[in-house]
C-alpha cells in the first residue's frame, strides 16, 4: 500500500511538472513571448504574406526579402523616421564637390559587422566593387544606369582616402545621389562574410544592423535576435520571427488569436473588425506606391500597337475596381503617386467608355477582338491585397470589348522570375518608392535602360527614346523646379503611349496588437524595428 501511494505520488508530481512546463510553452505564443523561464525576453512575430526570396538586399527587389534586410543592414545615410529625407547612418558626414562629381564621406569609427569584424572604408569600397561586378546586382543597375556593356554606371571610382573616409567618384550629376544611398538595396555587407559564404550568402547575411540573423525555415520562418553591440538605438525587442501565412484572413485569425504580434497584407473587410477589438489597432503606412497592369511592348502582336493599350485603359472601370480595395486605394492616372513632387494631375485619366474601346481596336485592326494571358501573383501586396479577385474584375470587364482573359496565376518568386524574363502578355505588378524621387518610379519602371530580360524593372518592355532624354535630363538637372517640369512631360508621353494600366495607389493597413509601442511605420514600404518596444 505504501509503494502504491509512493508510486501515485511519484506520478502526481511527474504530471504537475508536465503541466506546469506546457503552460510555460504555451506561453510563448502570445504576451512578451518569453522563453526559457526568465519572463523579460520579448519577442515580436510578425505575420506577412510571403517569404522573402533572398537575403542579400543588393539582389532583390521585393518587399519581402527588404523587409527583413533593413534589420540587418545599414546604409551610408539613412531616413528619417517618417520622410525621405536623410540623416547620418554609417556615414557622420559628408560633402560634395561644386560640380556635383565628388562625394566624400567621413565614416563612423565604432561599428563592427555582426561577424565582430571592424567597419572601415574599405569595406564601402569592396561593397561597390561587388555592385559593380555584374548585372545581378538589379537596384545598382535600376539607379546608377549600369549597363552589361558599362557595369559601373555613373559611378566613375571609389577610393579609400584614409581609414574612415570613402570618396565617391561620378562620371556626371546625379540629383538623387545621397537619396537612393539610403535605399536598403546599398545596406554594407561584410566582405569577409561574402567571400566565406560564396553562393549561399543570401541565406547567411551579416551586416551592422540592429538585428543579426540567426535561422531561416523556407516558407515558414525566418528569425532575428537584438544586436547588442549595435552604434545606433539598441533595440528594445530580444527577436523578432517573420512568418509566412499566404492566406490574409487565415493571418488575420492568428492575430485575433495572439499567435503573431503584427501583420501586413489586411483584407480591407477586415479593417472594421480589427477597428472594433479593443486589443487590437490599424496602423495606417503613409501612401508612396502604385499598383499597375503592364502591357508587354516588346511581343509581336496587339500590345505592341499604341491603340489597342490605350483601348484596354479605355475598357477598364477603375471606379469598380476601387470598390474591392475597400478605403484603402484610390484610382491612378499616373506611374507616380500624388504625394510625390512632381506628379501631373492636369493628365486626365483614361475615361470608362467600352464603345471608345471598341473603336480603337477596330482602327487598330482588332475588331474582333484576340486573346491574351495575364500574369498575377497570388500573395497579396500593400498595393493590391486582392489580386486575384482584382484580375477576374478586369477579365470581365475586357470580355466586353471582345479581348478574352486567360488568368496564369503564380507565386511571389515564380511570377517575378517570369515577368522580369518578359514571359507575359500582361501581368500585374506594383512599386512602393524607396527615395521619394520621381526618378524612382519613372526611370526603373518605365525607362528603355532598365527593359532588359532577367532584371526587368521595366516590365512593359516600353522603349520611348523621346521618354529616355527627358528622364536622363532630369537626373543631372540639380534644379528641382527645373527638374519637375521635365517630369511633368515624361509622364504625358507616358500617358499617350500606354504601356500600363495604372490601378491604384493605396495606403496600406497593418494590424498589431496594442502591446506594440512606438512602430511608425515608412513610407518606403519597410523600417528597422529597434524603435518599437512590446508592452503588457
Amino acid at each position: 500500500m505504501k509503494r502504491k501511494l509512493s508510486l501515485m505520488l511519484v506520478l502526481m508530481l511527474i504530471i504537475t511538472i508536465f503541466v506546469s512546463a506546457c503552460s510555460k510553452d504555451s506561453s510563448t505564443t502570445d504576451g512578451s513571448h518569453s522563453k526559457g523561464g526568465s519572463g523579460d525576453e520579448k519577442t515580436l512575430i510578425f505575420g506577412r504574406g510571403a517569404d522573402s526570396i533572398q537575403l542579400d538586399p543588393s539582389k532583390v527587389t521585393d518587399g519581402e526579402s527588404i523587409y527583413v534586410t533593413n534589420q540587418i543592414y545599414d546604409t551610408l545615410v539613412r531616413y528619417e523616421e517618417e520622410s525621405t529625407e536623410v540623416r547620418p547612418a554609417l556615414a557622420e558626414e559628408w560633402n560634395v564637390s561644386d560640380d556635383g562629381l565628388t562625394w566624400t564621406f567621413k565614416l563612423r569609427e565604432d561599428v563592427k559587422f555582426h561577424d565582430g569584424n571592424d567597419f572601415t572604408a574599405e569595406d564601402v569600397v569592396y561593397n561597390f566593387e561587388r555592385w559593380a561586378s555584374s548585372s545581378e546586382f538589379i537596384y545598382y543597375g535600376y539607379m546608377f544606369g549600369a549597363t552589361d556593356d558599362n557595369l559601373k554606371g555613373i559611378i566613375e571610382n571609389v577610393e579609400a582616402t584614409d581609414d574612415y573616409e570613402v570618396q565617391i567618384t561620378l562620371s556626371e550629376p546625379n540629383a538623387p545621389f545621397i537619396y537612393t544611398l539610403a535605399m536598403p538595396p546599398f545596406g554594407i555587407a561584410s566582405p569577409k562574410a561574402v567571400e566565406e559564404y560564396g553562393d549561399d550568402y543570401f541565406k547567411n547575411p551579416v551586416g551592422t544592423g540592429p538585428f543579426i540573423f540567426e535561422e531561416w525555415v523556407p516558407d515558414d520562418t525566418i528569425t532575428l535576435v537584438k544586436n547588442d553591440d549595435y552604434f545606433g538605438e539598441v533595440a528594445k525587442i530580444d527577436k523578432v520571427i517573420f512568418r509566412t501565412i499566404p492566406d490574409n484572413g487565415a493571418r488575420f485569425m492568428e492575430l485575433q488569436s495572439g499567435t503573431i504580434d503584427m501583420m501586413n497584407g489586411l483584407n480591407p473587410q477586415d479593417i472594421e473588425t480589427a477597428e472594433a477589438d479593443n486589443n487590437l489597432e490599424i496602423i495606417r503606412r503613409p501612401s508612396m506606391n502604385v499598383s499597375y497592369l503592364a502591357m508587354n511592348t516588346d511581343h509581336d502582336g496587339p500590345l505592341s500597337e499604341k491603340l489597342v493599350r490605350q483601348a484596354i485603359n479605355h475598357a477598364v472601370d477603375k471606379s469598380e475596381l476601387m470598390t474591392l480595395f475597400e478605403g484603402i486605394g484610390k484610382e491612378a492616372k499616373n506611374p507616380i503617386p500624388p504625394s510625390l513632387w512632381g506628379y501631373n494631375d492636369d493628365i486626365e485619366s483614361y475615361d470608362y467608355d467600352p464603345e471608345k474601346a471598341k473603336a480603337l481596336l477596330a482602327e487598330a485592326g482588332y475588331a474582333d477582338g484576340f486573346d491574351v494571358k495575364l500574369h498575377i501573383f497570388s500573395n497579396p501586396r500593400d498595393y493590391m491585397p486582392q489580386p486575384k479577385v482584382t484580375a477576374q474584375a478586369i477579365q470581365e470587364m475586357l470580355k466586353e470589348v471582345n479581348i478574352n482573359v486567360e488568368i496564369i496565376e503564380s507565386d511571389w518568386d515564380s511570377h517575378l522570375e517570369a515577368v522580369e524574363n518578359g514571359k507575359h502578355d500582361m501581368a500585374f505588378l506594383g512599386w512602393t518608392g524607396d527615395n521619394g524621387d520621381p526618378d524612382n518610379f519613372l526611370y526603373v519602371l518605365l525607362d528603355k535602360d532598365n527593359a532588359k530580360k532577367g532584371s526587368a524593372g521595366n516590365i512593359a518592355f516600353y522603349k520611348s527614346d523621346e521618354l529616355h532624354d527627358l528622364l536622363k535630363e532630369a537626373q543631372i538637372e540639380m534644379d528641382q523646379d527645373k527638374r519637375t517640369e521635365l517630369y511633368l512631360k515624361a509622364q504625358e508621353i507616358i500617358h499617350e503611349d500606354a504601356p500600363w494600366l495604372p490601378i491604384a495607389h493605396t495606403t496600406p493597413p497593418l494590424a498589431a496588437h496594442k502591446k506594440i509601442k512606438n512602430y511608425q511605420p515608412h513610407p518606403t514600404g519597410s523600417e528597422p524595428f529597434n524603435l518599437l518596444d512590446i508592452e503588457e
